[in-house]
């Protein structure tokens, strides 16, 4: 972006911060049925720009798993175990985060990335089967990827892109032990330490 519109004035680049700080909420997890799910949220989480996940169970294969890719691939993600997903909302809104909830049956994303794009602080909250209904009331944004059926980790991964206006891949990650080196075919990981 440039200011300055007169012949006879300078252009002068103008810096504009796309660093955001994000969050994420899980709700309704099922250690059984949903344990791979809750790693895949963890995943996308931490790859694309979140600082951690708030979770009401926690579960020691889980953290240690988040550890590892930490130690292996770089980055600080973490995650936090929070006493019940009121308390996170709560204490969300008291560090001044927009809370953006995920469902189906919100606005869509694509009308009301602008008004999301001028916020710097968030908590995304992700449910699972049977959200409470006062979670809708609570959070600021209640925000659909689409209005059908799909997964709830696809829909945190568009989120945090729209956030983040595709800046989240550029993140450098460091410090790691391994990092990929892009190649048209074939795998290429280079060790670092």
């Amino acid at each position: 972006m440039w200011t300055g519109h007169s012949p006879g004035l300078r252009r002068v680049p103008v810096v504009v911060s796309l660093a955001k700080s994000i969050k994420v909420l899980r709700i309704g997890h099922r250690h059984v049925r949903d344990y791979r799910t809750l790693t895949h949220l963890c995943l996308v989480s931490r790859a694309l720009g979140a600082e951690e996940i708030y979770l009401e169970e926690i579960d020691d294969g889980l953290l240690e798993g988040v550890k590892e890719v930490n130690e292996s691939w770089g980055g600080r993600f973490e995650v936090q175990q929070v006493s019940s997903w009121k308390s996170a909302i709560s204490g969300a809104k008291k560090e001044g985060r927009v809370v953006v909830h995920l469902t189906m049956y919100g606005m869509p994303v694509q009308d009301r990335a602008a008004a999301l794009a001028v916020h710097d602080k968030f908590l995304i909250v992700v449910g699972g089967p049977k959200v409470p209904g006062e979670v809708y009331k609570l959070a600021d944004y209640n925000i659909a990827v689409t209005s059908q059926p799909h997964s709830e980790v696809a829909a945190l991964a568009i989120v945090l892109h729209e956030l983040q206006r595709g800046e989240e891949l550029k993140k450098e990650f460091g410090p790691a032990k391994m990092k990929i080196i892009p190649s048209e075919k074939g795998k290429r990981v280079e060790k670092l330490t």
